[in-house]
């Protein structure tokens, strides 16, 4: 009920902030619907707002898979740890539009390339993530599963997955939020189609009813993800913590 109330207020100064600024400026709650309605009946909406998703799928996915191997393997050895750090500390303080760029003029203006930028923006933050859960097991629950002969999957599957799990809620949440902004940029520097296209195109024009016809409906699937896939996941991974206080 607050999340509506909140919702209800937003569009509220949004539409105080149009009759101030003026449409050039700040086009309207119903200018916008006006214009998203004729996107989606065009085809362009859904078709755009489709292949974005699917970017930020597959990019979200290959990082978090890469991010979290790599990273529980630093936190399991301090020899490969000291190794990595400082090639993750480069990672981590390099740009994502250096990142972007690089991929393009490596790899060419193709969807592998898109791909790839987008995945390695968001792997070394899965890394450290996943890298301080590692070091967070605790030993003494390890020495009960060598004592009881667990084999290694039962041992991930009992005994280390529970404790890891936060941090793997954490990395997604975080990742989520992370990956869409820069699939945008992605596709605004090298792709054909896409909302990140389909904003750089009503940025050329001036055309701020497409802009944010654009953008709004993909930050609710967004936000919509985030309320209803990651923050119920996150707090299922706790669970265990709130229990056993």
């Amino acid at each position: 009920m607050i999340r509506l109330v909140s919702l209800c207020l937003f569009v509220l100064a949004w539409q105080l902030g149009a009759l101030a600024l003026g449409p050039q400026h700040l086009p309207a709650p119903d200018q916008v619907t006006a214009t998203f309605i004729a996107e989606w009946r065009s085809g362009d909406m859904p078709m755009n707002l489709g292949l974005t998703l699917m970017r930020v799928l597959a990019g979200f996915s290959l990082a978090m898979a890469a991010g979290s191997a790599l990273g529980l393997a630093l936190g399991r050895n301090a020899a490969l740890d000291r190794l990595v750090d400082p090639w993750l500390v480069i990672a981590l303080n390099t740009p994502a539009l250096v990142v972007i760029i690089l991929a393009y003029v490596w790899g060419g203006l193709n969807e592998t390339s898109a791909l790839v930028a987008i995945a390695l923006n968001k792997f070394p933050n899965a890394v450290v993530t996943l890298r301080e859960g590692a070091r967070a097991l605790d030993p003494a629950l390890d020495e009960m599963a060598q004592v009881f002969a667990f084999s290694s999957w039962k041992r991930w599957r009992n005994v280390w997955l529970p404790q890891l799990a936060p941090y793997f809620a954490a990395a997604a949440r975080g990742g989520l939020a992370l990956v869409w902004k820069i699939v945008l940029v992605v596709e605004l520097l090298g792709r054909p189609n896409g909302v990140g296209f389909k904003m750089g195109m009503a940025f050329q024009l001036f055309d701020l009813r497409l802009l944010l016809a654009y953008a709004l409906p993909f930050v609710a699937l967004m936000v919509l993800a985030e309320t209803f896939v990651l923050r119920p996941a996150e707090r299922a991974a706790n669970g265990w913590r709130r229990h056993g206080a």
